[in-house]
């Protein structure tokens, strides 16, 4: 985009982007397409943005403890910036946005700063600037309803009686201060106030909670704190962001609008419908401190759940025509929006099929791989056992306040079914029931949210074709993609993995087992070579249930096993490369401690083995050292041995040389001078010696 398009674009300055509220409404502005400028208020834009082209550049604080990098929707992002820098930026902006409504201390004082120091400047602006102040309903919590019509419904109209939660006091007081802005055409900051409604969607935030726990359908009923009976203004955050939106476009008279979708949802209504989609169906009230004991939710987040007010949000619904994500409220939306928290976390399940000969350890491997992407283990035996305890526990009346006398009379029925079919076909469920037993598990909430791993089934590919492609949509895509044969996407395998081995591995295997294991498994002589050449026999035909996979383009990838890898280290580590990192929440703080702790205990464990190890280096280096040490000194006594015989041997003649001719005059001469003790005695020895020699 070229300078002269730029600065045709109204700046739009938006607080703390990085959080999940200014986040939403910044990348909603930012994706926001220029459209014909309509005469509101006698102010029309002197050269309109193109429709098409963006309609804002989006300019935003993030804090410096943020992950996020540089947003994409953000033209220009700033980290942490001080007063000064900041004010700069504000006053290079059209339209300032501060949203307040995550009950931060720090935002509402730095809100506060910022309306005051720009009403401050406002006389030396160019142009007109607007401030919108996103706060909360909860300014609205204590208000008392008139006497004259108790039930109905506060509006705009009503902002004067407001009267705020003892903790959103400051943000009333900041409401009051935008709304004494100065109004009229001399005015160069008009001021608006937003009252938004809880926030939900885009992976939630305050809701979180109750999406969490019924996505892990860990707990049998999802909790309710308190009596669940009030009512809770909420809005889409993407909603949010348009009110925001047409507020910059429409330029509205009234200063306060109430942000706010059509619904009037109970506390119970809401948690009941998140249960319902996609946890466990079951609810459980509980006492409202229960809460704060479990660490559900922080006190000040309790606040807003416990909120209760009929509001009536006319400006937005009458005036703004936009288009709505959830005009009917979260309830009536839930299906959509239980789809975006998946998608915006990432929550995706993970769908594996492990086939593979007897023995090759097919078993062993998906409980590796449930484990790791925590997601559940389906294998056939105990499918059927954890069928037939189900419907006991049912018909027993196990949880009886929860079951129904039709779901009991319901269980039964089906329960001798079970029975029936396994007496007449020797302990052998019929296909059809267990087909349909297999279909249930694989639609049940916890195989749609985590995901699973087919262990070692289906086998042949008709049965694939009656778990997967038996119920074929009338209408379906009769484009490119019918040229794939149909399946059922939900609850079909997206990963499928072929463990093989030879045959003489695997019969070694099984020989090395203890007997009474070996019996357990059906890993005897005479059972497990009728399975193997079963086995085969399958996986040698004309279509087999790799091919039922191949030609729906899940390609199925081939691993040997091999007496290298017992523990499957390397079976693990080509899956997870393929499968890709857990779609899944990370480990609860407990979990997350107890890792913690256990990794601590190996970083210990390996220092103290790596202290250790340099501790025997260096003894080891002083032994060697020492040895060679002892080993040099010998070897120099040695070679002075030698040296001393060697000299002594060269001085043997030159000593009887002196002893025969030199000694004898000498000692003469010696005690001559002893015994006249002259002045000079080495004098008197050269005269006595040399007289001597003469006379000789």
């Amino acid at each position: 985009m070229d300078d002269r398009k730029q600065q045709t674009l109204k700046r739009v300055f938006v607080n703390d982007v990085d959080a999940y509220s200014s986040r939403h409404i910044a990348e909603v502005l930012g994706k926001c397409e220029a459209e014909e400028n309509s005469d509101i208020e006698g102010e029309v834009e002197e050269t309109p943005s193109p429709r098409g082209e963006p309609a804002f550049q989006v300019l935003g604080t993030v804090s410096s403890s943020s992950k996020d990098g540089k947003l994409p929707f953000l033209h220009l992002q700033h980290v942490s910036p001080a007063r000064d820098e900041l004010f700069q930026l504000l006053l290079g902006c059209d339209v300032v946005v501060y949203n307040i409504t995550e009950s931060s201390t720090q935002q509402v004082e730095e809100a506060t700063w910022a309306v005051t120091v720009l009403r401050d400047e406002m006389q030396n602006f160019k142009s007109r600037k607007c401030f919108i102040l996103i706060s909360s309903v909860m300014t609205w919590a204590m208000t008392k309803p008139s006497d004259d019509k108790p039930q109905a419904p506060f509006s705009e109209e009503d902002f004067i009686r407001r009267r705020p939660h003892p903790s959103f006091r400051n943000h009333n007081n900041l409401e009051k201060l935008v709304l004494k802005l100065p109004r009229g055409k001399t005015s160069k900051l008009k001021g608006y106030v937003v009252a938004a409604g809880l926030q939900y969607g885009m992976g939630e935030n305050i809701f979180h909670y109750f999406f969490k726990v019924s996505w892990l359908m860990q707990d049998p009923k999802i909790p309710i704190f308190g009596n669940g009976t009030n009512r809770i203004p909420m809005i889409h955050v993407c909603d949010l962001g348009r009110v925001i939106q047409s507020i910059i476009k429409l330029k509205p008279k009234s200063k306060y609008i109430l942000a706010i979708d059509g619904a009037k949802n109970t506390l119970e209504d809401i948690v009941k419908t998140i249960s319902d989609v996609l946890g466990p169906e079951k609810v459980d009230k509980l006492p409202l401190q229960d809460a704060i004991t479990m660490k559900a939710f922080k006190p000040e987040e309790l606040d807003c759940l416990s909120i209760n007010l009929r509001l009536d949000a006319s400006i937005v619904s009458d005036t703004f025509n936009f288009d709505w994500i959830c005009r009917g409220g979260m309830v009536a939306n839930m299906n959509s929006i239980a789809k975006e928290y998946k998608h915006t976390r990432q929550l995706l399940p993970v769908k594996i099929c492990l086939v593979g000969p007897p023995a090759a350890g097919k078993t062993t491997v998906a409980k590796k791989l449930c484990q790791h992407y925590k997601i559940h283990h389906i294998n056939i035996s105990s499918l059927i056992e954890e069928k037939i305890t189900q419907l006991k526990e049912m018909i027993n009346g196990a949880d009886l306040d929860d079951i129904s006398e039709e779901a009991a009379a319901a269980a039964e029925e089906q329960l001798e079914m079970i029975n029936q079919s396994m007496e007449t076909n020797q302990g052998q469920l019929a296909e059809d029931q267990f087909f349909d037993i297999l279909r249930e598990k694989l639609y049940s909430k916890p195989c749609r949210n985590q995901g699973f791993v087919l262990d070692g089934f289906p086998e042949t590919s008709e049965q694939a074709k009656l778990v997967f492609s038996d119920e074929e949509p009338e209408n379906k895509d009769s484009d490119l993609t019918s040229k794939i044969p149909w399946y059922n996407k939900i609850i079909t395998p997206e990963h499928v993995f072929a463990l093989n081995a030879s045959d003489d591995f695997l019969t070694k295997r099984v020989q090395g087992l203890p007997r009474s294991l070996a019996e357990k498994m059906r890993y005897t002589q005479k059972e497990f070579v009728p399975r193997l050449a079963r086995y085969r026999q399958l996986f040698s035909a004309e279509e087999t249930v790799l091919d039922f996979f191949d030609h729906r383009e899940i390609h199925p990838e081939y691993i040997e096993i091999g007496s290298d890898d017992l523990e499957y280290t390397l079976v693990m580590k080509k899956i997870t490369e393929i499968v890709g990192v857990p779609k899944n929440y990370g480990p609860s703080p407990e979990e997350q401690e107890e890792e913690n702790q256990r990794r601590e205990k190996e970083r210990k464990q390996k220092l103290a083995a790596e202290t250790a190890e340099r501790k025997n280096r260096k003894l080891a280096a002083l032994a060697e050292m020492t040895d060679r040490y002892e080993e040099w000194k010998k070897n120099l006594l040695v070679v002075k041995q030698q040296e001393s015989e060697l000299l002594e041997a060269k001085a043997l003649p030159l000593r009887n040389y002196l002893m025969k001719y030199v000694m004898p005059s000498l000692s003469e001469a010696m005690l001559e001078c002893s015994k006249i003790k002259p002045d000079d005695p080495v004098d008197f020895l050269a005269e006595h010696l040399l007289r001597n020699n003469k006379e000789d």
